[in-house]
């Protein structure tokens, strides 16, 4: 489910300038995108007007080719997932009922309430047995965190949309729950828009990256190019020196292999994939002392050949 911004502007009373000023964006289906940038930037304004929580003040936002205009607010919120900062939840009703809320708006059967809350909440690596019944408040930070995922995939919204969701969160149980979501993303391939201040958060998140600056986007593009080829020096400042080491964590094998090249040299026992990340088979290759792996689909024919010659030259760029 494709979402385009045409010409998207968003002016507050009493403001001299707007907090969105005249954006335009395409972001495809299945994408993960990460909107970045300080405070004030206007990132959050423009994830909130994709679920109309803003309304826009001239421009259109469309979801899958249609005008979010002309859909019935409440139908809209319906569709699309919104998991913020502190989660959300509601501290009266259990984890169950929670994840429960749209579902049963939605006049689903309680049968198969039931069994999508099982699995949502296998999903997010907690226990059914153990946490249904259980509060909000008998949760870690991190815990209810992922149940405030889960409840935002309660209807299967093709659309997530993410406010800092993991802002308040202690920096070893957040590195688990980007793990988590980066897990969730390629089993699931919804349209995720997150919001972040936090460069290496998006980085390591993004399939591409908008990075805002006083209501405009100033950058539209993936992690490897933002930190390669940053587009002025307010993007320079704001990714920092990235080594040649933390640039291959940007990239996928489907980045740099080669499908014309199937080499002896490559034919290993254990094939990598097209979604695997670049820095564990580079670091791979330096255990095992090879210098090429085979690249094999899914069903583990072989495709093509990924070299560490092609990794070296790719990061030289």
């Amino acid at each position: 489910m494709g979402i385009v911004f045409k010409n998207v502007v968003k002016q507050y009373s009493n403001t001299a300038a707007p907090a969105v000023d005249n954006i335009s964006l395409e972001i495809n289906s299945g994408e993960f995108i990460v909107f970045l940038g300080p405070s004030g930037c206007g990132k959050t304004t423009l994830l909130k007007m994709v679920n109309r929580l803003y309304d826009t003040t001239s421009g259109t936002i469309e979801v899958d080719g249609v005008d979010i205009r002309k859909v019935q607010t409440e139908q809209l919120r319906r569709g699309i997932g919104y998991v913020i900062q502190q989660n959300g939840l509601f501290p009266h009703m259990t984890i169950e009922s929670n994840i429960a809320v749209v579902p049963r708006l939605l006049k689903w059967p309680e049968e198969k309430i039931d069994k999508r809350t099982d699995e949502l909440l296998e999903m997010v690596h907690l226990d059914p047995r153990t946490y249904r019944k259980r509060r909000p408040n008998q949760l870690s930070g991190g815990q209810q965190q992922r149940v405030g995922i889960a409840r935002a995939m309660a209807a299967d919204p093709n659309v997530l949309l993410m406010d800092e969701p993991f802002g308040a969160i202690d920096a070893i149980t957040r590195s688990s729950l980007q793990d988590e979501l980066h897990r969730l993303q390629r089993l699931l391939k919804k349209t995720i828009l997150f919001v972040t201040h936090d460069v290496d958060e998006a980085l390591r998140l993004a399939d591409r990256i908008i990075v805002m600056q006083a209501g405009k986007v100033v950058q539209f593009a993936t992690p490897y190019d933002i930190v390669t080829n940053p587009a002025n020096d307010f993007i320079r400042k704001l990714v920092g020196e990235r080594d040649v080491y933390r640039k291959m964590g940007f990239l996928k094998v489907e980045d740099i292999y080669s499908a014309d090249s199937l080499d002896e040299v490559a034919a290993t026992a254990d094939g990598v994939t097209l979604t695997d990340d670049l820095k564990l088979v580079f670091n791979r290759m330096v255990e095992e002392q090879h210098k090429a792996f085979a690249v094999v689909d899914s069903n583990n024919k072989r495709i093509g050949t990924v070299t560490m010659d092609r990794i070296l030259t790719k990061l030289a760029q």
